[in-house]
């Protein structure tokens, strides 16, 4: 697989990373089966893997999963909830900091995280402080790369001033297209990567789902708005271009999905996730997809028409979580 650049700090990654959040999760595959899908994408050639302290046990997982390779990629992870726990709110203070990146390289098997994000910003914690406490990780050689996740524009200035950020990490997809509005730009003008989670629009972009779609109990997606019977139903004129324009180039929907989002910007990285080594031969296959200018200018002005309805999480999340 060909690999990118996240911005200007020189941290190369493969094309497509691989998001193991979903890995720790109910209805996730058996433990040793996890390992086995890890351990498939870097023979597939994804070298880039992306977890946190937040996922439950993922951290567990990921580090052994990857003990046998560890050299060879890159870990990337998360601090910034109380407990790590998101339900308890945000915690960026110095010393939830330092002990989350202790408790993180024990969990990961490693004597250094190569990409260490913020998961939400804190409110309560002054943004140049949370980038100071990095930096001095950074220093003592613990962590390599800074990064944040899901922050507005403000708060990556003042960060980046103190440390610079290698990568941001925030959902973008034709099913979410808010970072457009001013954080790719701000993104391009820093020099820093965007990692984009949820690039298949949480499965809604593979063609796969439709309003008569049942989901799981367990499923994360009955909490969305976005997600409900109706708005599923409302957003289906996306799929269908998808699935169009899919038909026209012999590939599937899910791949094409891929292919929008790196024609978009050479320094995005989409950290797609799933629990099937099919889905991830797949999802590597999107990478190698070339879009014509045409092609990309068709589907934009398709874009252009189609409303998006529905929130990505329910009110009750947003002020824990983002909006």
């Amino acid at each position: 697989m060909e690999s990118r650049k996240l911005g200007n700090s020189g941290l190369e990654v493969s094309a497509l990373g691989y998001g193991c959040m979903g890995l720790s999760f109910p209805g996730a595959p058996a433990h040793k089966e996890s390992i086995d899908l890890i351990r498939a994408a870097y023979e597939n050639g994804i070298t880039f893997f992306d977890t946190a302290q937040a996922y439950g046990e993922n951290e567990l997982l990921v580090g052994k999963a990857i003990e046998p390779f560890r050299k060879n990629v890159v870990v990337a992870t998360k601090f910034g909830f109380k407990e790590g726990n998101p339900r308890l709110g945000t915690d960026s203070r110095p010393e939830t900091i330092k002990a989350t990146a202790e408790a993180s390289l024990k969990r990961l098997k490693t004597d250094y995280i190569d990409l260490f994000y913020q998961h939400r910003v804190d409110p309560n914690v002054p943004m140049e402080e949370v980038a100071g406490t990095v930096k001095e990780l950074i220093q003592e050689g613990k962590v390599k790369h800074f990064g944040l996740s899901e922050a507005d524009t403000t708060s990556i200035r003042k960060a980046h001033s103190v440390q610079p950020i290698t990568a941001l990490q925030s959902e973008y997809s034709m099913f979410y297209r808010k970072p457009e509005k001013e954080i790719i730009t701000t993104l391009e003008e820093l020099g820093i990567g965007f990692v984009t989670f949820s690039p298949l629009g949480k499965g809604f972009l593979t063609g796969t789902i439709t309003a008569d779609t049942e989901f799981d109990e367990t499923d994360g997606r009955n909490m969305s708005p976005r997600f409900n019977k109706e708005n599923r139903k409302a957003n289906q004129e996306l799929v269908d271009l998808v699935v169009s324009v899919a038909k026209d180039k012999d590939a599937t929907p899910a791949q094409i999905s891929l292919a929008w989002l790196l024609a978009q910007k050479p320094f995005i990285v989409p950290i797609p996730g799933t629990s099937r080594i099919h889905r991830i031969q797949e999802n590597i296959g999107g990478a190698k997809i070339s879009l014509s200018n045409e092609e990309l200018n068709k589907i934009n002005l398709a874009l252009e028409t189609i409303k998006i309805i529905g929130d990505r999480y329910p009110k009750q999340m947003q002020d824990k979580i983002g909006k």
